[in-house]
């Protein structure tokens, strides 16, 4: 993950920008969006832009993709209401897995409110071994902007 400010990515490093409302629900105690929403938000972005991407479904696919990495950097407070934008990049493709490299902007703003990494390793839906990231996802990823890791 990026150290300084001159290496985080910003609003313009992601060809794919996933709009998100936060929720009443959202805030914690301390009046901003409790750290928990921050992966939420990043696994309904990579999914929700899988979805689309590939025109189908990937919940009936016989290879899916479970989680079996992720971080988040905070770095600004959001809250509710706010409309914010997941960033969503690529870091890395494997034989069997996806590296995304995500951003959280809140309000428009060109610097992020978090940073963080989500990977996918892709496994048989029956016997839970890993597989080939499928074809239909490689090519769903050509869309997103790489990122070095």
């Amino acid at each position: 993950m990026a150290d300084s400010a001159e290496d985080l990515p910003r609003r313009g490093d992601f060809a794919v920008l996933w709009p998100i409302t936060t929720r009443w629900a959202d805030n914690d105690v301390y009046g901003h969006v409790n750290n928990v929403v921050h992966y939420s938000w990043f696994d309904t972005a990579v999914n929700g832009w899988l979805i689309r991407a590939t025109g189908a479904d990937i919940r009936d696919f016989p290879e899916i993709g479970l989680v079996v990495e992720t971080n988040c950097r905070y770095l600004a407070e959001l809250g509710f209401p706010e409309d914010v934008e997941v960033g969503v990049g690529l870091e890395r493709v494997g034989n069997t897995s996806v590296v995304y490299r995500l951003a959280v902007f809140g309000g428009g703003a060109d610097e992020p409110a978090s940073v963080g990494r989500f990977v996918h390793v892709y496994v048989d839906r029956e016997t839970r071994r890993p597989v080939r990231v499928p074809e239909r996802i490689r090519t769903a990823l050509a869309g997103l902007r790489p990122f070095e890791s």
